[in-house]
């Protein structure tokens, strides 16, 4: 820690703010793997995208570098791992609250299957979405794909409002 800041790099990293999802930081999401840092004042950041190919990564790392520069901490590495995949079950119930006060249906938990090949499917798999608004479970899929190609439309069929799900990966 440096003079500069009383927060560590790890509380710094977890505090920032998703890019795509401004209501939820990196830590709500799970996607930090690991906050280093030593007595040279390097710091060496693990992230895990959510998914290969997320537009989001380059801001993420540029916020990243900007918080902790900005903070004391000139000595910024930041590597990606992919191993394991970044799933949304790694996100924190706290982030999932924060995604339903901001109106998104948050995602649900992820099918687990023993093993064995993935079976291919060409439509989307049926699920059960409860509106944020109101919590009907009355509701249809507008679009596979939403404003991000994480994200899928709906809209409540109780109570009318459109709204995005995170979708469960």
């Amino acid at each position: 820690m440096t003079a500069a800041t009383q927060l560590s790099p790890r509380e710094l990293v977890g505090s920032i703010l998703d890019p795509e999802m401004p209501m939820v930081t990196l830590a709500d999401l799970g996607i930090i793997r690991d906050v280093a840092d030593d007595d040279t004042g390097a710091v060496i950041v693990t992230i895990t995208p959510t998914y290969s190919g997320c537009p989001a990564m380059g801001t993420i790392r540029d916020d990243i570098t900007a918080t902790l520069n900005g903070s004391g901490y000139h000595d910024v590495e930041i590597r990606t791992s992919l191993q394991p995949a970044w799933s949304t079950d790694w996100i924190t119930d706290e982030g999932r609250r924060k995604l339903v006060a901001a109106g998104y249906s948050p995602p649900g938990a992820v099918p687990r299957r023993a093993s064995g090949p993935i079976p291919l499917t060409l439509t989307a798999r049926p699920r059960i979405v409860a509106c944020p608004q109101c919590g009907s479970e009355r509701t249809q899929l507008v679009s596979e794909f939403g404003a991000t190609l994480c994200k899928a439309h709906y809209r409540c069929t109780a109570c009318g409002e459109p709204f995005d799900h995170v979708k469960e990966i």
